[in-house]
């Protein structure tokens, strides 16, 4: 970094406390009074081993003082820059830059399990979750990131006092690391004091310190911020994470593309009256149901693309398994040959994530008792087959022979599960008449579709399938439904100049996180819920 003054420039390069610096030291060309800035030096300070700016200095040259800042090896020889200043006599931050390089005071307790810590005298960060007093010891038990950790203070070694010390205070404990093996982490940390961060103004209204709390639903949802603190219901959300994780990872793997697609639009993909209508500036606009517009655009630019984001069902179900707002994994790939191949893509999503959750989240999986689900082979059968396999072995009536009811998909798992040990099933084939109007149709039989659906242990966590590629089925497809293009201008433009064979699915993440866990509603596997009655928190 160079300023253009070239006249009577002096450039200069030492060493300051705070790191390295290299700059200029320049005169002003223009008269200035005794008590103005005579001369500027501008320095930037650099890492020593990547070079890279950290921070821009203004230096100010005031009046005749003379510094004795410059080292002394600089000041033999060098030459006055200024008639009223010799040095610089103090400076200025300007700007500042972040070097994603912080020098880390507190340890974790991965740090302490994966290193030679024992006897250490460390510093560790946590809330106050548990203060068990026994007279002269007491245990107070901190809640991190990463789980609980166990400290032991003294009465007359340990500062503060410990009436000082209360649940949800966040604190900072300074002491020495020791094994012990009855400690939640096989280690404890014997403190010597405890530097109280911040203190909560009012006890906690739901126990969230013990392993179970024992509230009801409705209640751990209207404290949500708060109930989300205990361990159990945190790693709920941490094995979701590694859902997401697994679904990214894998596919991208694969050579898809992650999109980020709008979520207010002029109308729904997927039809229908289960729109949540808003006002969009003097405009009609509609919460997105589904990506699946924007996704088949991308299939032309990226050929193979995905989206972990929410999407909005404006649907008066007051169940266990539905949500009017919930999280739906997507993805679109092109050039395929068959829907098979979207099954075959999931099938491995599912195997590799299992796997990812087996390694790598097996504390939260122990904590909540989950037992992971078979995905070696996931068998399929075709959805008026499976009717009638649900109605001979269970002795009932088909009902609707257009769609799957809640009893039936049920009825299928076990049947699957009874039958073959499997915990998936894929249902294909469905009745043209209850799929979307992109989904294309079997051609040796016009009445059902090439798509599926995914059942885990009798939910429905999954629909995809094969969409229409060819711009005058889709036309005849629109018209024999009575339907017209209107508003979907941009969306009929990709099949006029040009679409791959291609199809996809969107997988309902909040239902197969609970499926996983083994929970019997859908809101215990969601941060916060979007339901018919609840808006908040």
């Amino acid at each position: 970094m160079r300023c253009r003054y070239q006249q009577n420039e002096r450039k200069y390069d030492g060493v300051l406390q705070r790191g390295w610096y290299r700059g200029f030291i320049f005169n002003a060309d223009f008269p200035v009074p005794d008590s103005a800035v005579a001369v500027l030096g501008l320095f930037y300070f650099t890492d020593k081993e990547s070079s890279r700016l950290t921070s821009l200095v203004l230096f100010f040259f005031m009046g005749d003082t003379v510094s004795g800042d410059l080292p002394p090896e600089r000041r033999q020889g060098a030459a006055p820059v200024s008639k009223r200043a010799k040095y610089y006599t103090r400076g200025r931050i300007i700007m500042e830059f972040m070097t994603g390089k912080t020098e880390k005071k507190t340890v974790l307790i991965s740090d302490i399990l994966s290193g030679e810590y024992e006897g250490k005298e460390v510093l560790l960060n946590g809330a106050v979750h548990k203060i068990r007093d026994m007279g002269e010891v007491a245990f107070v038990v901190l809640r991190t990131r990463e789980g609980l950790v166990q400290t032991v203070y003294e009465e007359g070694t340990t500062t503060p006092e410990l009436k000082e010390l209360c649940e949800e205070a966040a604190v900072t404990v300074k002491g020495t690391v020791a094994l012990e093996e009855r400690a939640p982490q096989g280690f404890e940390i014997r403190a010597v004091s405890f530097e109280i961060l911040s203190k909560p103004v009012e006890p906690m209204p739901i126990a969230i310190n013990k392993w179970k709390m024992n509230t009801s639903l409705e209640t751990k949802l209207d404290l949500r911020p708060l109930s989300l603190r205990n361990v159990k219901e945190r790693a709920k959300f941490r094995v979701q994470e590694g859902i997401v994780r697994g679904f990214r990872d894998y596919l991208h793997s694969q050579g898809f593309t992650e999109i980020h697609s709008p979520k207010i639009g002029a109308r729904g993909a997927e039809g229908g009256a289960n729109l949540f209508r808003l006002e969009y500036f003097h405009k009609h606009a509609v919460l997105a149901q589904s990506p699946q517009f924007y996704k088949q655009m991308m299939v032309g630019v990226f050929d193979r693309v995905f989206e972990a984001a929410p999407v909005f069902r404006a649907e008066k179900h007051n169940t266990k398994r539905h949500l009017n707002e919930y999280t739906s994994l997507d993805f679109e790939m092109g050039y395929i040959d068959s829907f098979e191949d979207i099954m075959e893509m999931e099938t491995g999503f599912l195997q590799y994530t299992m796997k990812l959750l087996e390694t790598e989240y097996a504390k939260e999986l122990k904590m909540l008792g989950v037992t992971l689900p078979k995905v070696d082979e996931i068998p399929q059968v075709r959805f008026d087959k499976a009717k009638e396999l649900v109605a001979e072995k269970y002795n009932r009536k088909i009902r609707n022979p257009f769609d799957l009811e809640p009893e039936e998909e049920s009825l299928i798992g076990q049947y699957f599960k009874e039958e073959m040990d499997a915990d998936f099933v894929f249902v294909t084939h469905y009745p043209s008449k209850k799929r979307p109007f992109y989904a294309m149709d079997d051609p040796e039989d016009t009445n059902y579709t090439l798509s599926f659906d995914l059942l885990f242990h009798g939910l429905e966590i999954t629909t995809g399938g094969q969409r229409i590629h060819d711009y005058s089925t889709l036309v005849d497809k629109i018209a024999d439904r009575g339907m017209t293009q209107e508003g979907m201008e941009q969306y009929m433009m990709i099949f006029k100049h040009g679409m791959p064979p291609h199809g996809g699915l969107g997988i309902g993440l909040e239902r197969l996180t609970m499926k996983i866990l083994g929970e019997d509603n859908v809101r215990e596997t969601t941060l916060f819920p979007r339901d018919l009655s609840r808006l908040e928190p």
